[in-house]
């Protein structure tokens, strides 16, 4: 009933930079939080950064502090990933997820995931 799209994902090489986009919808849906995940082959899923849509705070894994930059968009329960000076350790599978933590439809949705490769 909740659906959660991304797009933005594509073959960078290293140093640049992608902007992702995240949408969750549904009938009376309003996510509380909005987070970007990544994973690759044998690895955990990993939290990459996000954003409360009500305040705006955010939060970042270390390993993308000061390069990458998320927000939010409220009233479109939409939210953006702007990733700057990509690395190769980047590239992975991004998913988004969107939080509801009290009725109506409360739960965690997760889009299918968008491919970031960077490479040259």
């Amino acid at each position: 009933q909740v659906t959660v799209v991304e797009s933005g994902g594509g073959l960078v090489r290293p140093g640049g930079s992608l902007r992702l986009s995240c949408t969750a919808s549904g009938s009376r849906f309003s996510a509380t939080v909005m987070g970007w995940y990544r994973q690759v082959p044998g690895k955990e899923r990993e939290l990459v950064a996000r954003v409360n849509l009500d305040s705006g705070g955010s939060d970042y894994a270390d390993s993308v502090k000061g390069r990458f930059t998320i927000a939010r968009d409220s009233a479109k329960n939409t939210m953006y990933l702007q990733m700057d000076s990509l690395k190769p350790e980047d590239t992975a599978v991004y998913y988004c997820v969107a939080r509801r933590f009290v009725p109506p439809n409360s739960g965690s949705y997760w889009g299918q995931g968008t491919q970031v490769t960077v490479s040259s």
